[in-house]
């Protein structure tokens, strides 16, 4: 499906917002932060901005009637080309708006899917941007043919819109299901390349979007994926060799970033790419501690990881971007909540050797020490101890081979179940 272009710099937008009165100025004015920099990552320029209060959303404008009225004379005044809400609108909302305003009306899902067609790269963040294009298209098809069901009436006199939209959604149903089936051959091809890395001990980096995962990953893999400071930055992940000092070997996979209010049906669409958390031995919890919505943010990606059913898995919290304006101030706090979190700027960088005997500390968690003592002779124990583990340390007196080796638990459980049996040396 090809997406509306919301990318272009001669495009201009007013931002609204609908304020509940639950609501602290601190939440709105993030919220609103947060919209903005959504708008300038699809290329848009922000020339205004609405707040309404109201205890419920207007069930035919989401806004008042008059607030919608004002919108549509900023929006003349300022030679704007879009209005954008901070939330869902329903199909009904966005026809009454853009009647009202006379202008182009998104809402945030819409922003965001407009995002995603414009950073997809690979295939499969193409086949899952667009089915999440048009699951979201589905449900709004019969508004956006309103114009050409006028003609009613009985046998004979049935009108075009009612007929081509029932094509239409015929169409778009198909085109979901030949995606569906797409993307489940891409997971089939997945998990196949998982398992041939599954004895590698597997490390995800999680966060908010823009917390400077894709910069971290760079550092530890000794790779050159793109980065920036533009939200949904990177889509698809991609999984990397770590080098560190265990017989399992690493890899390390960067993934998508999480938001507030992400549509759900892009989480359902980008299950194939958040596989690779769920399969995790690790997650490498990144927030930017430089921002006062940091909690905020480390709440929005528990809430992500709880609907992923991960919520037991081992976490590291690293705190990045300790350099920024707010950075020093932010990590104190974070020391209060989260003592034993590593504090870095992958930027220049900081802190990337305290993380790394992190990580390495956790992996080692599950492995072992072992001293075996064998004949010299005996090439068949000593083939599988390589095979096993890292041999760290051999020496041979009187004929008798001594190796020390690190291997996992389960690897020296395998061993003691062939006859072949060690001292534990941790």
């Amino acid at each position: 499906m090809k997406t509306t272009p919301t990318a272009r710099q001669s495009e201009r937008a007013i931002l609204v917002k609908l304020i509940r009165p639950s609501e602290s100025p601190r939440e709105v004015e993030e919220s609103l932060e947060e919209l903005g920099r959504l708008v300038e990552s699809a290329g848009g320029v922000i020339a205004g901005q609405a707040l309404q209060t109201r205890k419920t959303p207007d069930p035919a404008y989401y806004i008042g009637k008059g607030k919608a009225e004002e919108i549509r004379l900023t929006a003349e005044e300022r030679r704007c080309d879009l209005v954008i809400f901070d939330d869902d609108l329903s199909p009904a909302q966005v026809r009454n708006l853009e009647r009202s305003v006379g202008k182009r009306v998104l809402d945030r899902s819409e922003l965001i899917l407009d995002i995603f067609a414009q950073r997809a790269r690979t295939d499969q963040a193409k086949l899952q941007v667009e089915l999440a294009q048009l699951q979201y298209l589905l449900p709004r098809l019969t508004r956006m043919w309103e114009h050409l069901s006028r003609i009613r009436g009985g046998i004979g006199l049935r009108g075009p819109g009612e007929t081509q939209l029932e094509v239409d959604r015929r169409v778009v149903r198909k085109r979901i299901g030949h995606l569906t089936q797409r993307l489940e051959q891409v997971r089939g091809r997945r998990e196949r390349q998982r398992d041939r890395r599954s004895s590698a001990f597997n490390i995800a980096i999680v966060g908010y979007t823009n917390a400077g995962k894709s910069t971290l990953f760079n550092l530890l893999t000794r790779s050159q994926v793109a980065t920036g400071d533009r939200l949904f930055e990177t889509l698809d992940a991609r999984t990397r060799s770590f080098d560190i000092d265990s017989p399992r070997g690493a890899v390390i996979t960067d993934t998508v970033g999480f938001i507030r209010k992400i549509p759900h049906h892009l989480i359902a669409s980008f299950r194939a790419t958040l596989e690779e958390v769920v399969e995790a031995d690790l997650l490498l919890l990144v927030v930017d501690v430089s921002l006062s919505g940091k909690f905020d943010h480390m709440i929005v990606v528990r809430e992500v990881l709880s609907d992923l059913g991960i919520d037991d898995k081992p976490v590291i919290h690293v705190f990045n971007k300790i350099d920024l304006p707010g950075g020093v101030e932010g990590a104190r706090e974070m020391r209060l909540h989260h003592p034993d979190g590593i504090f870095i700027s992958a930027a220049l960088p900081l802190g990337i050797e305290d993380l790394v005997k992190a990580i390495g500390r956790e992996i080692r968690k599950d492995e072992v020490l072992m001293e075996y003592s064998f004949p010299a002779t005996d090439t068949h124990t000593l083939s599988r101890l390589y095979e096993e583990g890292k041999i760290l340390q051999k020496s041979t007196v009187a004929g008798m081979l001594t190796v020390r080796v690190r291997m996992e638990r389960e690897a020296g459980n395998r061993l003691l179940r062939e006859g072949i049996s060690g001292i534990p040396l941790d």
